[in-house]
């Protein structure tokens, strides 16, 4: 519980995190009944940023990387700069971006939410990843 409920920006970044999964299971559950599916791409990518920049304070990425720049002696954060959260994290973010761009020259309802359940599953490795490796560090 330490983990999530320790200080405030744990305890924001598991609210935000759970309200994440919460719209994303919303849209799965509804998905026949959403007609605009550019809304709820365009919301899953704001939405899912604020996650990050939240979950990246929480773990220290800013300092790590602040390491990597300048080679300070200021500890860093809980990964290594070069390691499986942040590579999967890169490739997760590469998805949703690029899902999100295809989305602005699409006009497919179809093809629109194929693309938000891509993001989600970009979404999902991400959390998934770094939060099994919070538990195992």
């Amino acid at each position: 519980m330490k983990l999530y409920f320790s200080n405030t920006t744990t305890i924001i970044t598991t609210m935000l995190i759970l309200i994440l999964i919460g719209f994303m299971s919303y849209c799965f559950i509804n998905r026949d009944n959403i007609q605009f599916w550019g809304r709820r791409i365009l919301i899953l990518a704001i939405y899912g940023l604020v996650v990050c920049c939240f979950a990246a304070a929480r773990d220290g990425l800013d300092i790590t990387i602040q390491n990597a720049v300048e080679g300070t002696s200021i500890a860093g954060g809980i990964f290594e700069l070069v390691s499986i959260p942040t590579i999967i994290g890169c490739v997760g973010a590469g998805i949703i971006i690029i899902s999100s761009i295809i989305a602005l020259f699409i006009k497919s309802q179809n093809t629109k939410e194929i693309l938000f359940f891509i993001m989600c599953a970009g979404i999902i490795l991400k959390i998934i990843t770094v939060e099994i490796a919070r538990i195992i560090m």
